[in-house]
């Protein structure tokens, strides 16, 4: 499954250490806004095992995309890219995603 995220149509998508932004060395620069790159990647990065979630976030002060993921295990962090278009994937445990129930009335 993360072999699929190595090339999407051209996108720049690299391998980096665990998910981590402060541990990698991104050399390719953002050529799209995150918002679009967003778009454009995230059904692949809810397919892969483990995510429940991504969004736009702030890493080390730079924009980077943050993938939440129920539990971060050694399989799980090795399927996640380490940047995907020159924007820093940061990786979260967050436990699994449930709805939120109103209270009643």
């Amino acid at each position: 499954m993360a072999a699929a995220l190595i090339w999407l149509g051209g996108a720049s998508v690299a391998r980096g250490q665990h998910g981590h932004p402060e541990a990698r060395d991104t050399k390719v620069a953002a050529a799209r806004p995150l918002d679009e790159v967003l778009r454009a990647h995230t059904d692949q990065l809810m397919a892969l095992p483990g995510v429940v979630g991504v969004a736009e976030g702030v890493c080390d002060g730079r924009p980077c995309i943050k993938v939440f993921v129920a539990r971060k295990t050694p399989d799980v962090l090795k399927a996640i890219p380490g940047s995907v278009e020159g924007y820093p994937v940061a990786v979260e445990e967050t436990g699994d995603f449930r709805p939120f129930a109103p209270p009643r009335p």
